[in-house]
């Protein structure tokens, strides 16, 4: 597909596990676009906007007719796809069902702040018109942390709208960062990130070390007192996570490219082995094993 008849503004993203899905933009950029910790949409050309309709519903039509039998997954970018009013998203949904025939899943980024005025009917209407699973970036549950790296969310907002998604029938996949409470707030950003995810039970659950390719300048401007954590204590932060988590049969990862190491399983069947790589991870801690995934090269 090296022709696909889709405008593309540079740098794009999509979550790992949408690497074979066709990356449909809807809009530029993020609405919300303060987290200190995202450098996603930092780039000028990324400036948030929504995408003509008319332009996305040509981009769909022209590329169902030249690979409509070949499209299984479509991914509706950029950041947060959920804040275009319901009308517009049926027709997107309506446009992919009509020209891809093939396509089974449609996919998008969610911030939580989007569901405010979206009902669980609109949700359940969206659900039914395709849209199957959304990404959201809960970072933490902790109110303390979010407001330091400027979330624009709370426990109780990040709760209400993985609530209605649940209720609507949309699979949920919920991230976390590992570190992202720096020392200070280590112990309280576990304790209320486990409690997000129980309160909520995801059907997917994640999390990736906080990292600043472009410095942490912009970061420690609203939280001077970060300090990130070493490798023993970011160990110990998801021991401490993990031990609290009461899942019923959430699907968790623990695999990007920032992790040190990898966990895989099902919450909570699995919750025991995981907490005995954690553990023996602390207890030997600097081995060749322990490296990140971007360091070993892959």
């Amino acid at each position: 597909m090296s022709s696909i008849p889709i405008r593309y503004v540079e740098p794009v993203f999509r979550p790992p596990s949408e690497a074979q899905s066709l990356i449909l933009p809807v809009t530029d950029g993020c609405s919300w676009n303060h987290c200190t910790f995202c450098e996603m949409y930092t780039a000028p050309q990324k400036a948030f906007r929504a995408r003509a309709e008319d332009e996305v519903l040509e981009s769909i039509r022209r590329t169902g007719q030249m690979y409509g039998d070949q499209i299984r997954r479509v991914f509706l970018a950029d950041g947060d796809a959920l804040v275009l009013p319901t009308r517009r998203l049926l027709a997107i949904l309506d446009a992919i069902r009509q020209h891809m025939p093939a396509v089974h899943r449609v996919s998008s980024y969610c911030l939580a702040r989007n569901l405010k005025k979206k009902t669980v009917e609109e949700l359940t209407q969206l659900r039914a018109a395709g849209l199957a699973m959304v990404y959201l970036g809960a970072e933490s549950g902790d109110d303390t942390v979010l407001e330091k790296v400027h979330k624009g969310e709370t426990f109780d907002s990040t709760r209400s709208a993985l609530d209605k998604l649940g209720e609507a029938g949309i699979t949920r996949s919920v991230m976390i960062l590992n570190g992202l409470g720096g020392q200070v707030y280590s112990a309280q950003h576990a304790d209320n990130s486990a409690r997000l995810a129980n309160a909520t039970q995801p059907e997917y659950l994640s999390t990736l070390v906080v990292s600043f390719p472009k410095g942490e300048a912009r970061f420690r401007e609203g939280f001077a007192e970060w300090e990130p954590l070493d490798q023993p204590a970011l160990f110990r932060e998801m021991e401490r996570f993990l031990s609290q988590l009461d899942l019923r049969r959430t699907v968790f990862r623990s695999d990007h490219a920032s992790n040190w190491l990898v966990l895989k399983g099902t919450l909570g069947a699995d919750k025991e082995r995981l907490l005995a790589q954690v553990r023996q991870a602390i207890a030997e801690p600097g081995g060749a094993h322990l490296r990140p995934a971007w360091a070993r090269g892959l």
